[in-house]
């Protein structure tokens, strides 16, 4: 790709996908054009976007052709500075240091904490800027039932939580502007926050960046993100039809995932390093009722096999007696 020229983007897509939320906003955010291919109910386009990346996820985004993975990976270019020289984008921004604008609350992250943040600030008319993220909505958008939240007796999806949140923020007043806040300036006062090249003074700044979701650490699984390994059972389930899976962990994620998997794999098993769980009664013996659900327990993930086709399985190290044991699955 040529130095200040932008390329074609193309980036595969599907329904209740987070991931491809976070990375069309992004590209939004940059100004940058892209040619958007919706997968979902349509099997040919899943076959095609499987071949041309080599991965089982969403999304996937091709810069000319060449795929350079999925939110995650366009991210981590972003963190390291690379992505706006492969779009085109170096050498745009003017790197003014004057703010465009002055306003009285910033809040970086638009996750519940930001966004009530948000509604106590715009009720007290000061009209807080929120910046979404990288995540817009946080980690409650990758997740299904929301059980524990009052007023919602019935449980209530985590994107649409987020999408109330969000109205009645705005509802207040606050505007969520898409983005991420690339450097803040504290020696001055109000503090200088770069809002993807665009400076704006802030006369308070609260930081509700959040977290992100907890891996192994171990490089088979970073070699293999998207080539049956995910963080994301709404996003990727999906490409899992009628496969056996493997969930890792014992709190209420890895049950809440395992249970929403059953809808599409023919079999989750819930790899766990103990006996206990951290998971709370009702997740867990909701999990447990699941015939579709087996269990692994005093066992970690030591491995994962497989490569560009797929996961082939794992090996599984006994916690007590430290023996391996090697596991079919066609996922993690």
């Amino acid at each position: 790709m040529d130095k200040g020229r932008m390329p074609e983007v193309v980036i595969y897509t599907k329904v209740a996908c987070p991931y491809c939320e976070w990375a069309t906003k992004m590209l939004d955010g940059k100004g940058v054009p892209y040619r958007e291919i919706p997968v979902t109910g349509n099997p040919a386009l899943v076959e095609e976007m499987i071949r041309r990346s080599g991965r089982r996820t969403a999304p996937e985004i091709f810069l000319d052709g060449v795929c350079i993975g999925g939110f995650d990976e366009m991210k981590a270019l972003d963190d390291k500075g690379e992505l706006d020289a492969m779009l085109g984008l170096e050498g745009r921004k003017t790197g003014a240091r004057e703010p465009e604008e002055t306003v009285n609350v910033l809040i970086m992250g638009s996750g519940p904490a930001g966004l009530t943040a948000a509604i106590y600030a715009a009720r007290a008319n000061l009209s807080p800027v929120v910046v979404d993220g990288s995540q817009p909505g946080g980690q409650l958008t990758i997740t299904t039932d929301v059980e524990n939240y009052p007023g919602f007796p019935d449980g209530l999806l985590g994107p649409a939580m987020m999408d109330l949140f969000r109205r009645q923020a705005e509802r207040f007043g606050a505007r969520v502007v898409s983005g991420e806040v690339r450097a803040i300036d504290l020696s001055r006062h109000p503090f200088l926050c770069d809002v993807e090249g665009k400076m704006i003074a802030a006369k308070t700044v609260i930081v509700s960046t959040g977290a992100s979701a907890k891996l192994l650490g171990i490089e088979s699984e970073k070699r293999l993100m998207g080539h049956g390994v995910s963080a994301c059972a709404t996003c990727d389930g999906f490409f899992f039809k009628n496969q056996e899976i493997a969930v890792v962990g014992g709190g209420d994620t890895a049950m809440e995932e395992a249970t929403f998997l059953t809808k599409f794999a023919s079999k989750v098993t819930v790899v766990h390093r103990r006996e206990e769980f951290r998971a709370s009664r009702i997740m867990l013996d909701r999990a447990r009722q699941n015939p579709k659900i087996a269990w692994k327990l005093n066992a970690a993930v030591a491995e994962i096999q497989g490569g560009q086709g797929g996961v082939t399985g794992v090996t599984l190290e006994d916690t007590r007696t430290q023996a391996k044991e090697a596991f079919a699955t066609q996922g993690v």
